[in-house]
This record gives structure tokens, C-alpha cells and sequence, in this order.
């Protein structure tokens, strides 16, 4: 279809997107927890211990599942299940998030082989991936190892990450998007993207921020951006996704508005694989046909 590799916030750590950074622990037992975590999660990276869960993506026309979002956990043998936001930091700081990331696109694509042919997934990318340019060839062997058609891939890049568009991360980009992938702009509408930005990039999409989706339809001037960022996006031929979507009313505005697909616990909270087979049963979504 977060890297963040990754989900929703409150209600899940959503995954700090640094650009290698992660703060530094100011007492020792601080810093002798961040020692334990980056010897387990370096254990678990060696030795892929990880599991991916995806979130529904809706067409608010259709209600249909058009898409998931893949999202990793990490099951520890001591801390239960992690959500991404409580290693990932450490995971780019540690420089093991390349390693992770391969693996989170792997798993992805081959999960996507066994969805109905309309369904893609959506994989969140790195600023160490992006910038150490190994996505290129991550890509290109995750599909070829899959059998996944390029189509039924996208990657997702947060505003962040793309701030810093150079030469370089433009032609890699390009490059993707020639495979036939595509590329979400994730967070848009947090203030950091400009609308040059949109112009630049090769991107198919753009996802509005959910710190703008969680004021809907309360606060009229966000209203009134929600609206912008959907006409712009149209304008320049690109889809527009609303994620964070947590209520009815939420849903219905949206819609209103135009905007192409949503995602959000209103629909389903991110899904064991599973789990998510069962879902693409029924591929409609209560209450997404009253749309």
C-alpha cells in the first residue's frame, strides 16, 4: 500500500520516523534497558522474529478492501507482542532497520500472492533505506521472489523523508515508480511538505495526516484544509487517502469531500494475517456501501 512500518496512535505507538536518531537514555537503568533492547532486537533481526499485521484500506465509494497496510510487531519473549513504535527508533539508530525493512517487504509481497488480484499492499519505508539506497534492489528482489505483480505494491514515505529530496532520492524514486510500484506520501498535511513538493516527486497518492482527520467535522478551518489537500491532490492526478479514521461522521464527511480511500479503527483495527484472509472474504465493509 508507516518506514515507519507500522499504525495508529493513540491506541497504537505509531513509530517515530527518524532519521537515525533515537534520544539518548539520561539514567543508567535508562540505558541499560536500551542495551538489553538493541541485544534482543539484533537477535530477533539475525533470526527474523518478527510478524506482520495489516490494516484494512477502504474505498469510500465502494466500501470494498482495496488495500493493507503492513505492519510489524515483534513478539518478545518477555515484553509480549511490541508495536513498532516501541523498537523501531532504536532499530534506525542501530542502523538494523535496513536489514528489518528487506524483511518486512519480503513477507509483504508474499502475503499480497495469496489476497484477491485487487487488493495491494502497502509497505512504510525508511530514510535509512531510502538514503543508504537499498530500496531499489530490495524491491525489485521482493517481487521477483514473490511473484507480485508491481501494481499491487506500494510503499509509503512520510514528509520527513522526502524534505531532503536530492538528486538522488528523486532518481531512486523515479526508478521505483517505473517498476510499476507505487508511492504514498504519508502525513501529508502535518506543515512540513510543500505543494512544489507534489509536483516533484513521482507519487501516485497522498495520505492526509491523522492529527488533521482526528479534528473532522468539528473544526472548520481543518475542514477547509482537508478539502484543499483532496482538490490539489485530484488536480495533480493523485489519490488521496485519509487515515486515523475513527468515527461515522469522519467517514461521511470525507466522502463528501471526495476524498478516494480511508482507513482507520472505524473499520478495523491492523489484523494478524489471518485474520485479515477473513476480512477479504467479505470484501465490503459494514456501513462503507452508505457511502
Amino acid at each position: 500500500m508507516r518506514p515507519a512500518l507500522f499504525s495508529d496512535p493513540p491506541r497504537e505507538a505509531r513509530p517515530r520516523r527518524l532519521a537515525g536518531r533515537v534520544a539518548y537514555a539520561e539514567s543508567p537503568a535508562e540505558r541499560a534497558h536500551l542495551r538489553r533492547l538493541r541485544r534482543d532486537l539484533s537477535e530477533a533481526t539475525a533470526q527474523e522474529s518478527f510478524v506482520l499485521h495489516y490494516q484494512p484500506r477502504i474505498a469510500l465509494g465502494s466500501g470494498e478492501i482495496t488495500g493493507g497496510e503492513a505492519l510489524i510487531r515483534w513478539p518478545h519473549r518477555r515484553r509480549g507482542l511490541m508495536a513498532a513504535g516501541s523498537f523501531i527508533p532504536v532499530a534506525e539508530q542501530s542502523g538494523l532497520i535496513t536489514d528489518i525493512g528487506a524483511w518486512v517487504m519480503r513477507a509483504a509481497c508474499l502475503a499480497a500472492m495469496t489476497w484477491p488480484a485487487g487488493v495491494r499492499v502497502a509497505v512504510n519505508v525508511s530514510a535509512r533505506q531510502l538514503h543508504d539506497q537499498e530500496l531499489l534492489r530490495q524491491i525489485g528482489g521482493s517481487l521477483e521472489g514473490s511473484g507480485l505483480a508491481p501494481e499491487r505494491l506500494e510503499i509509503e514515505l512520510s514528509e520527513a523523508i522526502l524534505m531532503d529530496d536530492n538528486l538522488d532520492t528523486l532518481l531512486a524514486l523515479s526508478a521505483i515508480r517505473d517498476l510499476g510500484v507505487g508511492i504514498t506520501l504519508d502525513d501529508f498535511g502535518a506543515g512540513l511538505a510543500s505543494l512544489d513538493m507534489l509536483k516533484r516527486l513521482p507519487l501516485e497518492q497522498i495520505k492526509l495526516d491523522r492529527a488533521l482527520v482526528r479534528t473532522l467535522p468539528d473544526d472548520a478551518e481543518d475542514v477547509a484544509i482537508a478539502q484543499a489537500i483532496v482538490d490539489i491532490g485530484h488536480a495533480l492526478g493523485l489519490g488521496v487517502v485519509a487515515e486515523g479514521v475513527e468515527t461515522e461522521a469522519q467517514r461521511c464527511l470525507l466522502a463528501a469531500m471526495g476524498c478516494d480511500h480511508a482507513q482507520g479503527y472505524l473499520f478495523s483495527q491492523p489484523l494478524p494475517e489471518e485474520q485479515f484472509h477473513l476480512r477479504l472474504g467479505a470484501l465490503a465493509v459494514a456501513g462503507g456501501a452508505a457511502a
